[in-house]
């Protein structure tokens, strides 16, 4: 019995690990949506952990920069790997580069997001 209470006790910790991460698509949303999502799951989790393939690899690594940039995340882990997905017709399995990037709130995160939501200002993407 013990047993069993331990394994759902893990069960939940790694549900709960996977609440604050964004599987990030270049299709479906507009950049600054997975930048404003990512601040949201931040002031809720403290980090938030950004997951993404093939083409969309470069989106996450925006995402993040902005972040960064504007002084509201710091990064504490960057993964990378390769996973089979099953793509075409077929159902052959086709191999895609895959990226995590988990970033962490700066110090003075909740002031900066104050101080946006006084003066309306948004993040707006540096050149």
């Amino acid at each position: 019995m013990e047993e069993l209470a331990e394994g759902v006790s893990n069960l939940n910790l790694v549900n709960s690990q996977r609440k604050n991460r964004i599987q990030v698509s270049n299709t479906k949303k507009p950049l600054f949506f997975y930048v404003n999502l990512s601040k949201r799951y931040m002031q809720q989790y403290n980090e938030v952990e950004l997951s993404a393939l093939g083409m969309a690899i470069s989106t996450v690594v925006s995402i993040a920069e902005i972040l960064k940039n504007n002084g509201l995340a710091t990064e504490k882990k960057i993964m990378t790997s390769m996973v089979d997905v099953k793509e075409d017709m077929k159902g052959r399995p086709v191999q895609k580069a895959k990226i995590e990037i988990v970033l962490g709130k700066t110090v003075n995160f909740d002031e900066l997001i104050l101080a946006g939501l006084k003066d309306g200002n948004n993040i707006q993407e540096q050149s």
